[in-house]
Protein backbone atom coordinates (compact mmCIF):
# COMPACT_ATOMS: atom_id res chain seq x y z
CA UNK A 1 0.00 0.00 0.00
CA UNK A 2 1.41 3.53 -1.32
CA UNK A 3 1.68 6.00 2.02
CA UNK A 4 -0.18 9.13 0.75
CA UNK A 5 1.85 12.27 0.92
CA UNK A 6 2.02 14.18 4.04
CA UNK A 7 0.83 17.96 3.53
CA UNK A 8 4.53 19.22 3.55
CA UNK A 9 5.17 17.70 0.58
CA UNK A 10 2.10 18.57 -0.69
CA UNK A 11 2.88 21.84 -0.67
CA UNK A 12 6.15 22.20 -1.23
CA UNK A 13 7.23 24.89 -3.94
CA UNK A 14 10.85 24.80 -6.11
CA UNK A 15 12.80 27.44 -4.71
CA UNK A 16 13.95 30.74 -7.09
CA UNK A 17 17.33 32.41 -6.46
CA UNK A 18 17.45 34.68 -3.39
CA UNK A 19 18.66 37.62 -5.56
CA UNK A 20 15.29 37.57 -7.74
CA UNK A 21 13.11 36.05 -5.06
CA UNK A 22 12.98 38.98 -3.47
CA UNK A 23 12.98 41.58 -6.25
CA UNK A 24 11.42 44.67 -6.07
CA UNK A 25 8.79 46.01 -8.83
CA UNK A 26 11.23 47.60 -11.27
CA UNK A 27 11.03 51.84 -11.31
CA UNK A 28 9.76 51.82 -14.63
CA UNK A 29 6.89 49.57 -14.46
CA UNK A 30 5.93 50.80 -11.25
CA UNK A 31 5.90 54.40 -12.41
CA UNK A 32 4.15 53.27 -16.10
CA UNK A 33 1.57 52.00 -13.72
CA UNK A 34 1.13 55.08 -11.32
CA UNK A 35 0.85 57.49 -14.82
CA UNK A 36 -1.57 55.41 -16.54
CA UNK A 37 -4.04 55.19 -13.54
CA UNK A 38 -4.47 59.02 -14.24
CA UNK A 39 -3.31 59.19 -17.97
CA UNK A 40 -0.13 60.99 -16.85
CA UNK A 41 1.86 63.05 -19.99
CA UNK A 42 4.40 60.37 -19.93
CA UNK A 43 7.82 61.87 -19.29
CA UNK A 44 9.32 58.77 -17.21
CA UNK A 45 10.68 56.35 -19.53
CA UNK A 46 12.88 57.25 -21.88
CA UNK A 47 10.93 56.08 -25.39
CA UNK A 48 10.40 58.34 -27.81
CA UNK A 49 6.00 59.53 -28.28
CA UNK A 50 7.36 60.31 -32.31
CA UNK A 51 7.73 57.98 -34.96
CA UNK A 52 11.30 57.45 -36.76
CA UNK A 53 11.89 59.40 -39.64
CA UNK A 54 10.37 57.51 -43.01
CA UNK A 55 13.80 56.43 -44.15
CA UNK A 56 14.47 54.39 -40.99
CA UNK A 57 11.16 52.49 -41.03
CA UNK A 58 11.95 52.07 -44.63
CA UNK A 59 14.95 50.48 -44.33
CA UNK A 60 13.23 47.72 -42.31
CA UNK A 61 10.51 47.32 -44.11
CA UNK A 62 12.86 46.58 -46.84
CA UNK A 63 14.94 44.18 -45.28
CA UNK A 64 12.18 42.18 -43.87
CA UNK A 65 10.83 41.05 -47.45
CA UNK A 66 14.37 40.19 -48.23
CA UNK A 67 13.97 35.91 -47.96
CA UNK A 68 17.30 35.61 -46.50
CA UNK A 69 17.08 38.27 -43.79
CA UNK A 70 15.04 35.84 -41.74
CA UNK A 71 16.88 33.23 -40.82
CA UNK A 72 19.73 33.15 -38.12
CA UNK A 73 22.41 35.75 -38.74
CA UNK A 74 26.16 35.03 -37.72
CA UNK A 75 26.85 35.56 -34.07
CA UNK A 76 29.03 38.64 -34.61
CA UNK A 77 26.37 39.99 -36.97
CA UNK A 78 25.17 40.46 -40.44
CA UNK A 79 28.22 41.59 -42.68
CA UNK A 80 26.38 45.04 -43.73
CA UNK A 81 25.22 46.23 -40.34
CA UNK A 82 29.35 45.37 -39.32
CA UNK A 83 31.02 47.20 -42.16
CA UNK A 84 28.38 50.08 -41.66
CA UNK A 85 29.19 50.47 -37.72
CA UNK A 86 33.18 49.93 -38.90
CA UNK A 87 32.84 52.96 -41.41
CA UNK A 88 30.83 55.07 -38.43
CA UNK A 89 33.30 54.35 -35.81
CA UNK A 90 36.61 54.82 -38.03
CA UNK A 91 35.64 58.30 -38.87
CA UNK A 92 34.92 58.97 -35.19
CA UNK A 93 37.67 57.58 -33.88
CA UNK A 94 40.47 58.46 -36.81
CA UNK A 95 41.72 55.33 -37.24
CA UNK A 96 40.64 51.80 -39.19
CA UNK A 97 38.47 49.31 -37.55
CA UNK A 98 38.21 45.52 -38.62
CA UNK A 99 34.44 44.64 -39.55
CA UNK A 100 35.50 41.29 -38.98
CA UNK A 101 37.27 41.30 -35.71
CA UNK A 102 36.98 44.78 -33.97
CA UNK A 103 32.91 44.58 -33.90
CA UNK A 104 30.31 42.67 -32.84
CA UNK A 105 26.56 43.21 -32.99
CA UNK A 106 24.16 42.53 -29.42
CA UNK A 107 20.91 42.56 -28.49
CA UNK A 108 20.61 46.26 -27.34
CA UNK A 109 23.59 47.75 -25.48
CA UNK A 110 22.62 46.19 -22.26
CA UNK A 111 23.34 42.50 -23.60
CA UNK A 112 26.64 44.26 -24.92
CA UNK A 113 27.25 45.08 -21.46
CA UNK A 114 26.33 41.68 -19.75
CA UNK A 115 28.05 40.31 -22.56
CA UNK A 116 31.13 41.95 -21.95
CA UNK A 117 30.88 41.29 -18.10
CA UNK A 118 30.27 37.99 -18.44
CA UNK A 119 33.60 37.55 -20.38
CA UNK A 120 35.61 39.47 -17.82
CA UNK A 121 34.14 38.71 -14.12
CA UNK A 122 34.72 35.91 -12.97
CA UNK A 123 31.97 33.67 -10.18
CA UNK A 124 33.94 32.83 -7.16
CA UNK A 125 36.91 35.29 -7.67
CA UNK A 126 35.39 38.89 -6.32
CA UNK A 127 36.41 40.75 -9.13
CA UNK A 128 34.90 44.26 -8.83
CA UNK A 129 33.60 46.44 -11.06
CA UNK A 130 33.38 50.60 -10.34
CA UNK A 131 30.53 52.42 -11.37
CA UNK A 132 29.67 56.31 -11.41
CA UNK A 133 26.77 57.12 -9.36
CA UNK A 134 24.50 57.96 -10.82
CA UNK A 135 24.36 54.97 -13.09
CA UNK A 136 22.15 53.75 -15.23
CA UNK A 137 20.08 50.58 -13.17
CA UNK A 138 20.65 47.57 -15.34
CA UNK A 139 24.46 48.41 -14.66
CA UNK A 140 23.77 46.87 -11.14
CA UNK A 141 22.63 43.52 -11.72
CA UNK A 142 24.15 42.42 -15.09
CA UNK A 143 27.45 43.16 -12.84
CA UNK A 144 26.10 40.42 -10.20
CA UNK A 145 24.50 37.86 -12.79
CA UNK A 146 28.22 37.97 -14.27
CA UNK A 147 29.53 37.47 -10.87
CA UNK A 148 30.95 40.64 -10.03
CA UNK A 149 31.18 42.75 -7.15
CA UNK A 150 29.50 46.65 -8.15
CA UNK A 151 32.07 49.49 -6.16
CA UNK A 152 30.14 53.30 -6.26
CA UNK A 153 31.67 56.41 -6.59
CA UNK A 154 29.35 59.02 -6.98
CA UNK A 155 29.06 62.57 -8.98
CA UNK A 156 28.82 65.67 -6.60
CA UNK A 157 27.78 68.91 -7.86
CA UNK A 158 30.80 71.40 -7.42
CA UNK A 159 29.35 74.39 -8.04
CA UNK A 160 28.46 77.53 -5.54
CA UNK A 161 25.10 77.89 -6.70
CA UNK A 162 22.77 76.19 -4.57
CA UNK A 163 20.91 73.18 -6.98
CA UNK A 164 17.60 73.31 -4.61
CA UNK A 165 17.00 77.08 -5.40
CA UNK A 166 19.09 77.91 -8.67
CA UNK A 167 19.82 76.16 -12.11
CA UNK A 168 23.31 74.77 -12.42
CA UNK A 169 25.14 73.00 -15.47
CA UNK A 170 25.92 69.40 -16.01
CA UNK A 171 29.26 70.39 -16.03
CA UNK A 172 29.37 70.69 -12.37
CA UNK A 173 28.84 67.39 -11.71
CA UNK A 174 32.47 66.27 -11.31
CA UNK A 175 33.98 63.38 -10.27
CA UNK A 176 36.49 63.13 -7.74
CA UNK A 177 39.51 61.39 -9.15
CA UNK A 178 41.17 60.98 -5.95
CA UNK A 179 37.77 59.53 -4.35
CA UNK A 180 37.67 57.52 -7.58
CA UNK A 181 40.65 56.07 -7.10
CA UNK A 182 40.24 55.01 -3.35
CA UNK A 183 37.88 52.83 -4.35
CA UNK A 184 39.67 50.72 -6.43
CA UNK A 185 41.28 47.50 -5.33
CA UNK A 186 43.82 44.65 -6.61
CA UNK A 187 40.15 43.04 -6.96
CA UNK A 188 39.35 45.71 -9.54
CA UNK A 189 39.01 45.02 -13.15
CA UNK A 190 36.00 46.82 -14.50
CA UNK A 191 35.73 50.73 -15.04
CA UNK A 192 32.12 51.71 -16.38
CA UNK A 193 32.02 55.51 -18.14
CA UNK A 194 28.41 56.97 -19.44
CA UNK A 195 29.22 59.54 -21.61
CA UNK A 196 26.90 61.81 -22.80
CA UNK A 197 25.33 60.63 -18.97
CA UNK A 198 21.81 59.42 -18.08
CA UNK A 199 20.61 60.86 -16.07
CA UNK A 200 22.34 63.82 -15.40
CA UNK A 201 23.19 64.74 -19.02
CA UNK A 202 26.90 65.04 -18.61
CA UNK A 203 29.44 65.31 -21.46
CA UNK A 204 33.05 64.33 -20.24
CA UNK A 205 35.68 66.63 -21.39
CA UNK A 206 38.88 65.51 -22.88
CA UNK A 207 40.60 66.88 -19.54
CA UNK A 208 38.22 64.72 -17.32
CA UNK A 209 38.68 61.50 -19.63
CA UNK A 210 42.07 61.95 -19.27
CA UNK A 211 42.54 62.06 -15.42
CA UNK A 212 40.13 58.89 -15.91
CA UNK A 213 41.89 56.90 -18.25
CA UNK A 214 45.43 57.50 -16.13
CA UNK A 215 43.63 55.84 -13.24
CA UNK A 216 43.00 53.09 -15.75
CA UNK A 217 46.47 52.42 -16.98
CA UNK A 218 47.97 52.67 -13.56
CA UNK A 219 45.50 49.91 -11.90
CA UNK A 220 45.42 47.97 -15.33
CA UNK A 221 41.05 48.36 -16.10
CA UNK A 222 39.32 47.17 -18.45
CA UNK A 223 37.38 50.71 -19.32
CA UNK A 224 33.26 49.74 -20.59
CA UNK A 225 32.21 53.03 -22.23
CA UNK A 226 28.38 53.25 -22.71
CA UNK A 227 28.65 56.05 -25.09
CA UNK A 228 24.62 55.35 -26.39
CA UNK A 229 23.52 59.24 -26.85
CA UNK A 230 27.06 59.79 -28.12
CA UNK A 231 25.27 62.14 -31.38
CA UNK A 232 23.39 64.03 -28.65
CA UNK A 233 25.66 66.56 -27.16
CA UNK A 234 24.34 70.09 -27.73
CA UNK A 235 27.39 72.41 -26.11
CA UNK A 236 30.28 70.89 -25.89
CA UNK A 237 31.69 68.00 -28.13
CA UNK A 238 31.67 64.66 -27.31
CA UNK A 239 34.88 62.90 -26.94
CA UNK A 240 35.01 59.25 -26.81
CA UNK A 241 38.20 57.72 -24.70
CA UNK A 242 38.68 55.04 -27.25
CA UNK A 243 40.49 57.89 -29.13
CA UNK A 244 42.63 59.00 -25.93
CA UNK A 245 46.67 57.96 -25.97
CA UNK A 246 46.86 54.62 -24.96
CA UNK A 247 43.00 54.03 -24.47
CA UNK A 248 42.08 51.87 -27.76
CA UNK A 249 43.59 48.77 -25.95
CA UNK A 250 41.78 48.96 -22.97
CA UNK A 251 38.60 49.96 -24.19
CA UNK A 252 35.37 48.74 -25.37
CA UNK A 253 32.66 51.60 -26.39
CA UNK A 254 28.91 50.42 -26.48
CA UNK A 255 26.42 51.79 -28.70
CA UNK A 256 23.09 51.60 -29.57
CA UNK A 257 20.57 51.61 -32.75
CA UNK A 258 17.63 52.37 -30.68
CA UNK A 259 18.97 55.72 -29.36
CA UNK A 260 20.85 56.43 -32.53
CA UNK A 261 18.03 56.26 -34.70
CA UNK A 262 15.27 56.86 -32.05
CA UNK A 263 13.85 52.38 -32.45
CA UNK A 264 14.37 51.55 -28.77
CA UNK A 265 12.45 48.56 -29.40
CA UNK A 266 14.30 47.23 -32.60
CA UNK A 267 17.07 46.14 -29.89
CA UNK A 268 20.35 46.35 -31.61
CA UNK A 269 23.79 47.28 -30.28
CA UNK A 270 27.23 46.70 -30.76
CA UNK A 271 30.75 46.84 -29.09
CA UNK A 272 33.68 48.28 -30.33
CA UNK A 273 37.39 47.55 -29.18
CA UNK A 274 40.46 45.24 -29.92
CA UNK A 275 39.83 41.96 -31.31
CA UNK A 276 41.25 40.63 -27.95
CA UNK A 277 38.46 42.13 -26.34
CA UNK A 278 36.04 41.68 -29.02
CA UNK A 279 36.70 38.15 -28.86
CA UNK A 280 35.62 36.82 -25.49
CA UNK A 281 32.72 39.77 -25.90
CA UNK A 282 31.31 37.61 -28.87
CA UNK A 283 31.94 34.39 -27.43
CA UNK A 284 30.02 35.23 -24.43
CA UNK A 285 27.44 36.90 -26.24
CA UNK A 286 27.19 33.51 -28.46
CA UNK A 287 26.13 31.84 -25.14
CA UNK A 288 23.68 34.34 -24.13
CA UNK A 289 21.32 35.39 -26.97
CA UNK A 290 23.40 32.98 -29.61
CA UNK A 291 22.39 36.02 -32.12
CA UNK A 292 20.44 39.19 -32.99
CA UNK A 293 17.63 39.34 -35.25
CA UNK A 294 18.42 39.43 -38.78
CA UNK A 295 16.30 42.01 -40.38
CA UNK A 296 16.99 44.80 -38.04
CA UNK A 297 20.05 44.54 -38.56
CA UNK A 298 20.04 45.20 -41.95
CA UNK A 299 17.46 48.10 -41.61
CA UNK A 300 20.16 49.34 -39.23
CA UNK A 301 22.79 49.20 -41.72
CA UNK A 302 20.69 50.56 -44.61
CA UNK A 303 19.62 53.45 -42.38
CA UNK A 304 23.20 54.17 -41.33
CA UNK A 305 24.29 54.75 -44.73
CA UNK A 306 20.72 56.95 -45.48
CA UNK A 307 21.52 58.92 -42.51
CA UNK A 308 24.46 60.29 -43.98
CA UNK A 309 23.08 61.29 -47.38
CA UNK A 310 20.01 63.16 -44.98
CA UNK A 311 22.09 64.62 -42.59
CA UNK A 312 20.41 62.74 -39.73
CA UNK A 313 22.82 63.27 -37.39
CA UNK A 314 22.85 66.76 -37.69
CA UNK A 315 18.89 67.22 -37.88
CA UNK A 316 18.30 65.22 -35.14
CA UNK A 317 20.69 66.89 -32.58
CA UNK A 318 18.79 70.20 -33.32
CA UNK A 319 15.15 68.75 -32.66
CA UNK A 320 16.37 67.57 -29.48
CA UNK A 321 18.26 70.76 -28.86
CA UNK A 322 15.10 72.23 -29.11
CA UNK A 323 12.48 69.90 -27.40
CA UNK A 324 15.22 70.16 -24.19
CA UNK A 325 15.10 74.05 -24.38
CA UNK A 326 11.07 73.82 -24.66
CA UNK A 327 10.86 71.69 -21.06
CA UNK A 328 13.77 73.98 -19.44
CA UNK A 329 11.75 76.92 -20.52
CA UNK A 330 8.51 74.98 -18.72
CA UNK A 331 10.71 74.72 -15.76
CA UNK A 332 11.12 77.98 -15.41
CA UNK A 333 7.72 79.22 -15.71
CA UNK A 334 6.68 77.22 -12.75
CA UNK A 335 9.30 77.99 -10.70
CA UNK A 336 11.56 74.41 -10.61
CA UNK A 337 15.16 74.81 -10.53
CA UNK A 338 17.37 71.91 -13.28
CA UNK A 339 20.51 70.68 -14.35
CA UNK A 340 21.00 72.01 -17.99
CA UNK A 341 22.51 68.33 -19.45
CA UNK A 342 25.05 69.07 -22.15
CA UNK A 343 23.70 65.78 -23.73
CA UNK A 344 21.24 63.14 -24.03
CA UNK A 345 17.63 63.51 -23.49
CA UNK A 346 16.99 63.79 -19.82
CA UNK A 347 16.29 67.22 -17.85
CA UNK A 348 17.14 66.46 -13.68
CA UNK A 349 14.32 68.70 -11.96
CA UNK A 350 15.02 69.76 -8.22
CA UNK A 351 11.43 69.53 -6.45
CA UNK A 352 12.44 70.00 -2.68
CA UNK A 353 10.31 72.87 -2.82
CA UNK A 354 7.54 71.26 -3.25
CA UNK A 355 5.83 70.95 0.00
CA UNK A 356 3.86 67.83 0.23
CA UNK A 357 0.79 67.88 2.95
CA UNK A 358 1.82 66.14 5.95
CA UNK A 359 -1.59 63.92 5.73
CA UNK A 360 -1.01 62.34 1.98
CA UNK A 361 -1.77 59.22 1.80
CA UNK A 362 1.03 56.94 -0.05
CA UNK A 363 0.71 53.27 -1.04
CA UNK A 364 2.74 51.04 1.10
CA UNK A 365 4.72 49.85 -2.31
CA UNK A 366 5.97 53.55 -2.65
CA UNK A 367 6.57 54.16 1.25
CA UNK A 368 8.97 51.30 1.37
CA UNK A 369 10.84 52.83 -1.47
CA UNK A 370 12.08 56.16 0.36
CA UNK A 371 11.26 59.61 0.19
CA UNK A 372 12.14 60.21 -3.27
CA UNK A 373 9.77 57.41 -4.48
CA UNK A 374 6.88 59.77 -2.83
CA UNK A 375 7.67 62.58 -4.32
CA UNK A 376 7.67 61.20 -7.96
CA UNK A 377 4.31 59.78 -7.22
CA UNK A 378 2.80 63.22 -5.65
CA UNK A 379 3.74 64.92 -9.04
CA UNK A 380 2.22 62.16 -11.01
CA UNK A 381 -1.01 62.19 -9.29
CA UNK A 382 -1.16 65.54 -8.56
CA UNK A 383 -0.32 67.59 -11.54
CA UNK A 384 -0.51 64.12 -14.10
CA UNK A 385 3.38 64.84 -15.34
CA UNK A 386 5.34 61.54 -14.47
CA UNK A 387 8.93 61.21 -14.11
CA UNK A 388 11.57 58.65 -13.04
CA UNK A 389 12.61 58.84 -9.18
CA UNK A 390 16.72 58.90 -10.00
CA UNK A 391 17.31 57.68 -6.26
CA UNK A 392 16.89 54.04 -8.44
CA UNK A 393 20.35 55.29 -10.26
CA UNK A 394 22.32 54.96 -6.88
CA UNK A 395 23.55 52.33 -4.02
CA UNK A 396 21.94 52.82 -0.61
CA UNK A 397 24.85 55.00 0.86
CA UNK A 398 24.33 57.33 -2.05
CA UNK A 399 20.78 57.85 -2.41
CA UNK A 400 20.11 61.34 -0.19
CA UNK A 401 22.35 62.79 -3.33
CA UNK A 402 18.81 62.60 -5.37
CA UNK A 403 16.24 62.50 -2.85
CA UNK A 404 14.93 65.76 -3.99
CA UNK A 405 15.34 65.12 -7.90
CA UNK A 406 12.84 63.70 -10.60
CA UNK A 407 13.86 63.09 -14.06
CA UNK A 408 11.87 63.72 -16.64
CA UNK A 409 12.39 62.65 -20.45
CA UNK A 410 12.46 65.14 -23.07
CA UNK A 411 12.03 62.73 -26.10
CA UNK A 412 8.68 63.47 -26.66
CA UNK A 413 6.67 65.08 -28.77
CA UNK A 414 5.78 68.79 -28.91
CA UNK A 415 2.46 68.35 -28.29
CA UNK A 416 3.43 66.07 -24.94
CA UNK A 417 5.33 69.23 -23.88
CA UNK A 418 2.60 71.55 -24.48
CA UNK A 419 0.18 69.13 -22.34
CA UNK A 420 2.71 68.89 -19.73
CA UNK A 421 2.93 72.72 -19.35
CA UNK A 422 -0.68 73.56 -18.96
CA UNK A 423 -0.86 70.75 -16.60
CA UNK A 424 2.27 71.72 -14.66
CA UNK A 425 0.97 74.80 -13.92
CA UNK A 426 -1.19 73.64 -11.00
CA UNK A 427 2.11 72.85 -8.99
CA UNK A 428 2.83 76.62 -8.37
CA UNK A 429 0.38 76.60 -5.78
CA UNK A 430 2.55 73.94 -3.88
CA UNK A 431 5.55 75.62 -3.66
CA UNK A 432 7.13 76.47 -0.46
CA UNK A 433 9.66 79.72 -0.24
CA UNK A 434 13.17 78.97 1.03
Amino acid sequence: MTTPPTDSKQHRRPRPSAQYASAELDVWTMMNQVSASVNAVNLGQGYMSFPPKDFIKTAAQQALVEDTHNQYAPPRGRPALLRQVALHFAKKFGRPIDSAAEVSVHAGANEALLSLFTAFLEHGKRHEVVLMEPAFDQYTPNIIMAGGIPVYVPLRISSARDPARQVVSSSDWTLDIAELEATITENTRILVLNTPHNPVGKVFSRSELTAIAAVAERHNLLVVSDEVYEHLAYAVPHVSIATLPGMWDRTVTVGSAGKLFGVTGWRVGWAIGPAELIHPTLAAHTRIVFTTNTPLQEGVASAFELARENNFFSIQRAEYQHRRDRLMAIFDDVGLPYVVPDGAYYLLVNASSIAIPDDYHFPDFIVERGHNFKLVYFFIKEFGVSGIPPTEFYSDPHKDLAKDYIRFAFCKTDEGLDEAEKRLQKLKTYLQHK
